[in-house]
């Protein structure tokens, strides 16, 4: 199973889906998100625990544990520019075959992509990402699964939001609708299937 996560750090990351991840018992994941975040933060336990096949990151430095398995070879770690791997991740929201840039061009990240020059400028064709669950801590919910969030804590989840197949936010409330203005609606209902409120 392919899941998206939002989080900066460990930061928007939905600990308590996280939990019931492990509790669950599943491995051979493929995790796409941001980073790693720490061994007992974010992502991190999913990782600690061993759950974890691969995942497609902007970064590890932060979690020594997701680097010990790399070097062992019992983790595939893909690590993507971080404006790169929004965009991958926007394409494969907005349905869109892929997107050219510049990044990477000339380094290591060019190894088996497709290049395309066009007025005399060489870009790097990146493919889109999409997921079977996306995994999004919301700071308000309503009945319906609208959602708003806390500050930095939006970061990646209004992004992964738009695509994976099944979308679970983790809320820290839930309000009657109507009670949400509109305006502040970020992530809208119809992208939401499951709501999720537990305790810490």
């Amino acid at each position: 199973m392919t899941i998206m996560f939002g989080g900066f750090m460990g930061v928007g990351t939905p600990d308590l889906l996280v939990k019931e991840i492990i509790k669950s018992g599943v491995t051979d994941l493929t995790l796409i998100g941001n980073d790693t975040a720490f061994p007992d933060t974010g992502v991190g336990p999913l990782i600690a625990n061993g759950q974890v096949k691969k995942v497609i990151v902007s970064h590890i430095g932060t979690n020594p544990e997701t680097g010990k398995r790399m070097i062992a070879e019992t983790l595939d770690v893909e690590l993507v520019p971080q404006g790169t791997l929004a965009e991958r991740i926007r394409s494969g929201g907005a349905g869109l075959g892929g997107f050219l840039t510049p990044t990477g061009v000339g380094t290591v990240v060019e190894e088996n992509k497709q290049k395309i020059t066009l007025d005399n400028t060489t870009y790097l064709l990146e493919l889109p990402l999409k997921a079977d669950l996306a995994i999004i801590q919301a700071s308000i919910a309503d009945t319906r699964g609208n959602l708003i969030y806390h500050l930095t804590a939006r970061n990646f989840n209004p992004l992964i939001a738009l695509a994976a197949d099944n979308v679970v936010a983790q809320c820290e409330q839930v309000i009657p609708v109507g009670q949400l203005a509109p305006e502040c609606i970020v992530t809208p209902a119809a992208l939401v299937d499951h709501l999720y409120v537990g305790e810490k």
